[in-house]
């Protein structure tokens, strides 16, 4: 089944250019093109168009209405094994293959970051990764142990630098072992008729049912970890000493807690962060290498 979007089949029409070609061309925002080519494909889908207009505003609404009923709720009322169960089933279900194949690599990404920051601090902490195998394997409430694994990341890191009287600085020998592909296959995600929902449309579908069936604890968490990106943008920028990579993190102050009501347009900006701080790490691995092989060249005696 072939998955080429339709703006990289259609012939460039200059007085009627397409804007997803030219932001599939543009080579400012680093991404590998297999991942621009299904974000663009996601994100100029008929039902990004045409249905996330009309969700959004009615997602919002309802997460103002359970917040209402939630008043009335026992506190720890909670069901998140149930709620990955549905999460999952609907995946498989209604959500376009790019959707799903983002929302998996996702996981790995973020876990690599971690990771990779985990290593290269001058008090190193073991990292838990998360790297779903397939859509099935999110019931494991994944999505919950994501959000749980990024501030108990933080606290871990900046407790252990603390305790040493340590502040994050720039690596000496930076380690990039761990970034590497997730082997994920586009083509392995469900392709049914009804694998229509777009990436933002499905998020916007969730975020009142993860809502729903967390504790508020939990879902302010949330929907608050997505300020995070500056902090893991700050510790990823200060090891490689390239503040100027930050520009491409934006997801708001993270001592601003925010209204939760934006979360699943912020969840988006999140993944988008995600695979592009990714992509950097891949490119400078790759430099990294290269600049190795250089020097092992000119290091080898004359014959």
């Amino acid at each position: 089944m072939s998955r080429t979007p339709e703006f990289l089949t259609q012939e460039h029409d200059e007085r009627d250019p397409s804007p997803w070609l030219a932001l599939y061309l543009d080579q400012s925002t680093p991404l590998p093109d297999n991942v621009k080519s299904a974000w663009l494909a996601d994100s100029s889908s008929g039902s990004r168009q045409y249905l996330l207009p009309f969700l959004r505003p009615l997602a919002r609404l309802t997460i103002i209405l359970i917040q209402i009923v939630k008043v009335f709720v026992p506190r720890n009322w909670s069901h998140s094994k149930l709620l990955h169960r549905f999460l999952a089933w609907g995946l498989t279900r209604f959500v376009s293959p790019e959707a799903n194949w983002l929302i998996l690599r996702h996981f790995h990404l973020g876990s690599q970051v971690l990771a990779f920051i985990g290593r290269n601090s001058p008090a190193p902490i073991a990292t838990n990764p998360l790297e779903p195998a397939d859509i099935d394997a999110l019931k494991d409430e994944m999505f919950l142990k994501h959000d749980l694994n990024l501030f108990n990341f933080v606290i871990r890191l900046n407790t252990a630098l603390r305790d040493k009287g340590l502040t994050l600085c720039k690596a000496e020998k930076v380690d990039f072992s761990m970034i590497k592909e997730p082997g994920l296959r586009l083509e392995d995600m469900p392709h049914g008729k009804l694998n229509f929902l777009d990436l933002q449309s499905a998020i916007e579908l969730f975020t009142p049912l993860y809502q729903l069936m967390l504790t508020d604890n939990d879902f302010w968490r949330a929907a608050n970890s997505l300020q995070l990106d500056e902090t893991i943008g700050i510790y990823t920028a200060t090891l490689l000493n390239a503040p100027e990579h930050l520009i491409l993190v934006n997801n708001k102050h993270p001592l601003v807690p925010l209204s939760t009501l934006r979360a699943g347009h912020r969840l988006v900006i999140h993944g988008l962060s995600t695979e592009m701080l990714h992509s950097l790490l891949q490119r400078m691995q790759a430099a990294q290498k290269e600049g190795e092989t250089e020097t092992s060249l000119y290091e080898q005696p004359l014959a």
